[in-house]
């Protein structure tokens, strides 16, 4: 788990420095040269031990100390700080990033081969976990996004046909169930996922044209329904106000010849061309 370490103030620690060194000079003058001399010699190696602690920290980055392999804490305030010399220091950003997955090709839950990708926006919360959990935290998300993206694509079909069922095309629960599978399998590394979205969704290209097709005739079939829907209801609206306002008396057959050319008319894709029957031209 990260942990703050030891850190002071970069420029405190330099005006020490020179502090020190004066007052140094100072009792090496009073004592004779060769305490002088011994007195340099001293704050040269002080000197080149607490140079070893300073480190400059860009603003949302941060340093992993380690001491001669154990980790000692980490350091995330941006400027010129002092950590304890002779230590090694790691730099993890901060930053929040992203990078898009490669466009996958895979089966979908009813078996359709698609071709899906997605964008991840993460940043880094543990820098320890970071620096220690995984080799390369980058790589990790990267690969543990595309395993992501793949079972989503096999859990949910491209078209749900089902009511209740989720499709890949849903893009706001898509969305969140993928950022929530993201977020359990890179917690491990110290990384948030802030957001992680399908950016590319498509049938793959041998079976496109057909499934085209069969979109359309989706769409079609179920404009029809609504049609027919329609057109009994003004069949049966037409039917109640004949009878109820008395206009015409219509026995069953009638009643069966007026409902099937109300059917043809309303239902029809094209305009209707009315036949005016005249009657018989002889007696």
């Amino acid at each position: 788990m990260e942990r703050r370490a030891f850190r002071l103030n970069g420029f405190a620690v330099l005006i020490g420095l020179v502090v020190l060194g004066i007052v140094l000079a100072a009792v090496g003058r009073a004592t004779g040269t060769v305490a002088l001399i011994g007195a340099g010699a001293v704050w040269v190696v002080v000197v080149a031990v607490v140079a070893s602690g300073f480190t400059v920290i860009n603003p949302n980055e941060a340093r992993v100390v380690q001491f001669l392999g154990r980790y000692v804490g980490s350091v995330s305030e941006a400027g010129l700080q002092w950590v304890a010399p002779l230590t090694t220091r790691h730099r993890v950003t901060l930053r929040i990033r992203n990078f898009e997955t490669a466009k996958l090709k895979v089966n979908d839950a009813d078996g359709n081969p698609v071709e899906i990708a997605a964008v991840v926006v993460y940043r880094v919360t543990d820098t320890a976990k970071a620096a220690f959990a995984v080799d390369d935290y980058e790589e990790y998300v990267a690969i543990q996004s595309e395993a992501a993206v793949r079972h989503l694509a096999t859990s949910h079909p491209y078209d749900a046909h089902d009511e209740g069922r989720t499709s890949l095309r849903d893009g706001t629960e898509v969305a969140a169930e993928l950022t929530t599978e993201l977020s359990d399998r890179t917690e491990m590394a110290g990384v948030e996922v802030l957001e992680a979205r399908i950016t590319h969704l498509a049938y793959a290209p041998e079976i496109a044209q057909a499934m085209l097709v069969r979109q359309q005739a989706t769409q079609v079939v179920a404009a029809r329904s609504q049609i027919v829907a329609g057109a009994v209801g003004m069949v049966r609206l037409a039917l109640d106000k004949l009878a109820e306002e008395g206009v015409v008396e219509l026995d069953e057959e009638r009643k069966a010849q007026m409902v099937s050319n109300l059917l043809v008319v309303l239902c029809g894709d094209r305009a209707t061309q009315p036949v005016v029957n005249a009657g018989s031209l002889y007696a």
